[in-house]
């Protein structure tokens, strides 16, 4: 029995507190007897200063992903195969179109390129931006960090050679605890990610 006074370590409590996250969130109800609301999050888009204004337009495709990335789940890896989603939380779309929109958001942003727009908008197109999601989720097995990799190649449109290719990797620590925690982690390290993409897209095209 621990004694009064004690205290419970950070890590612990962090560990119980993910246990909880992944095992009770979505056990929840309405007293009328209907299941309760689903925390839904979205991406923000981060400012990035333009190294240079191009002339070229840029069109940012939906990016590839594998089935567990491609929806509205936000995946916790347990281990090196295995992952579960958290409980009571749920993205405010399919994961890669929210990437896609706050992707193209960021280059806007940053306001490098005459046009910046997504397939049927009706630009006319100097390269593609295709990216690929290989990793966007929490690692509970290393200390709760949130890890985004996007893998993008820049695709000419005018001869179909890829100009460039090149992956990208960021991660944010978890701090505090409950799904926007775990969220506001996965936020920061996709801010880093996007912001470098656009500064390497920049600096290539």
């Amino acid at each position: 029995m621990r004694q009064r006074g004690s205290r419970v370590k950070p890590k612990t409590f962090r560990t119980i507190a993910l246990a909880l996250a992944l095992g009770l969130g979505g056990c929840a109800a309405l007293p009328g007897g209907g299941p309760a609301p689903l925390d839904t999050f979205e991406l923000s888009a981060p400012q990035v200063a333009a190294q240079r204004h191009s002339r070229r337009q840029i069109l940012i495709a939906e990016p590839a992903a594998l089935k567990a990335l491609d929806g509205q789940n936000i995946v916790i890896k347990t281990g090196a195969r295995a992952i579960q989603y958290l409980k009571g939380a749920q993205w405010a779309d399919r994961l890669p179109l929210i990437v896609q929109a706050r992707l193209a958001q960021t280059f806007q942003n940053a306001g490098s390129f005459a046009g910046v727009g997504k397939p049927g908008e009706g630009l006319a197109i100097d390269y593609h931006v295709i990216s690929e999601i290989r990793s966007f989720e929490i690692r509970a097995d290393q200390g709760e960090r949130a890890e985004v990799e996007i893998f993008v190649r820049l695709l000419n449109d005018r001869n179909g050679e890829v100009r460039a290719a090149r992956s990208f990797s960021a991660s944010a620590a978890v701090s505090g605890a409950g799904n926007k925690a775990y969220v506001d982690a996965l936020d920061a390290a996709f801010g880093k990610a996007a912001a470098d993409i656009v500064r390497w897209t920049d600096s290539v095209i």
